[in-house]
């Protein structure tokens, strides 16, 4: 079974530095349920590095639980379609929120 945590660490290294450049930002994720916990991507002109445990003052955050993160991930459920019904919460910059899909692609 793969952990939360796995997934975090698999999108860092699909990250996309051409579409992050002159960008700074960070993105929190709080993950709830039992392979819950808080992740961040701080992203800084193309650069992008893995926080476990969260930071002070995110950019975005977003909140959801981890069957939902991981149905996200898999495919299986589209992010827009857990928002509208307030599985995915979302606090921030919402057009940095956008741009999460370009800079971590699913491959």
């Amino acid at each position: 079974m793969v952990k939360i945590g796995d997934v975090f660490e698999e999108m860092l290294k699909h990250f996309n530095p051409s579409a992050a450049q002159g960008a700074t930002a960070i993105y929190q994720f709080n993950i709830s349920g039992t392979d819950g916990g808080i992740w961040a991507f701080k992203i800084e002109n193309g650069s992008c590095e893995l926080v476990k445990g969260g930071v002070a003052s995110p950019s975005v955050e977003i909140a959801l639980a981890d069957k939902d993160w991981m149905a996200i991930r898999e495919g299986k459920l589209n992010s827009q379609m857990a928002f509208m019904p307030g599985k995915l919460k979302i606090k921030g910059d919402m057009n940095l929120a956008m741009k999460l899909q370009t800079m971590f692609p699913i491959s």
